[in-house]
């Protein structure tokens, strides 16, 4: 099974599309891009050069993916939503070499119009609410919202709040799957998730025919190759930590990796089309210090297959 790429769309020579992926009306795909199966990419989309799509990820009409982006599997971009590269973007200074780059991880939402402040992390199964301006690492399974975005509660694997504290210890069921998350020491997990699914080999890999050298993965333990022979490696580092759960009380037999990442500065931030410096967009941001393990579960059970 091929994917399926409606007449208007663009598909430079050398993109890689995954099998069942839908491409829509006058979307454009560069020729470096990656994109896994299963995927749909809605109306008037741009993916660039330096960009990799996991499977099942849903992109909504009239998102631009640029340079120095990665999708891991079953992301949902919202209409609208808006990636930046760029920092301190100025139409006469080039900063091509200065791309910050993003990671959305699996299962994660991203609300329309909603802006990603490039060099950040969005955990997974984390939901950055409608118009959000995200400007720091989002952990795991925390809903944000406003500008800049603040954590405003917990959510589950299907998109559900969490009865759960912003902080310390807690336990919840999520109200659709009657599954149980724990809290503790400020980090969200599901309590009986089974292996962590970026430890398994991922089903498929495109060879890189730029440089003639590896391959490319995209989650788990990727190796993203480069255009200049197979550099540029890029851990997920997913599971580098766990909660259990044990006993009647909920007596915590596990333990919690917490990796704090983040600390961009002050400043504008903008993103420039990777093949050339025609489009770019911009927004305010400021400090950003927040950062967590990234313990990416199960796969979503609800990943939408509709149309863009």
């Amino acid at each position: 099974m091929s994917a399926t790429i409606h007449p208007s769309a663009i598909v430079d020579p050398g993109a890689r599309l995954g099998d069942a992926t839908q491409v829509w009306h006058f979307t454009h795909v560069c020729a470096g891009a990656r994109i896994g199966a299963a995927c749909s990419l809605g109306q008037n989309v741009f993916v660039g050069n330096d960009v990799y799509i996991g499977d099942r990820v849903k992109i909504q009409n009239n998102v631009s993916i640029y340079d120095a982006v990665t999708l891991e599997d079953e992301v949902f971009c919202g209409p609208s939503m808006v990636f930046t590269n760029v920092y301190n973007p100025r139409a006469t200074v080039p900063r091509k070499h200065e791309y910050r780059r993003t990671l959305v991880r699996r299962g994660a939402t991203i609300g329309a119009n909603a802006t990603i402040v490039c060099g950040v992390t969005v955990g997974a199964h984390a939901f950055v609410a409608a118009g959000a301006v995200v400007n720091r690492d989002v952990r795991p399974h925390a809903l944000v919202a406003g500008v800049p975005a603040r954590q405003i509660g917990w959510v589950s694997r299907s998109g559900d709040r969490l009865a759960l504290p912003l902080s310390g210890n807690g336990a919840a069921r999520c109200p659709h799957t009657d599954e149980t998350y724990v809290l503790h020491d400020g980090a969200c997990s599901l309590a009986d998730a089974s292996p962590c699914p970026a430890s398994a080999a991922h089903p498929h890999a495109w060879h890189d025919q730029r440089d003639g050298a590896g391959s490319v993965a995209i989650h788990g333990e990727q190796a993203l190759a480069s255009a200049n022979g197979g550099g540029g490696g890029v851990s997920d580092g997913a599971c580098a930590g766990g909660v259990g759960v044990g006993g009647v009380g909920g007596a915590i037999a596990g333990g919690t990796g917490i990796g704090a990442s983040g600390g961009a500065a002050a400043g504008i931030s903008g993103s420039a089309n990777g093949k050339d410096n025609a489009n770019d967009s911009g927004g305010i941001g400021d400090i950003g210090d927040i950062g967590a393990c990234s313990n990416a579960s199960c796969p979503s059970p609800c990943a939408s297959t509709e149309r863009g």
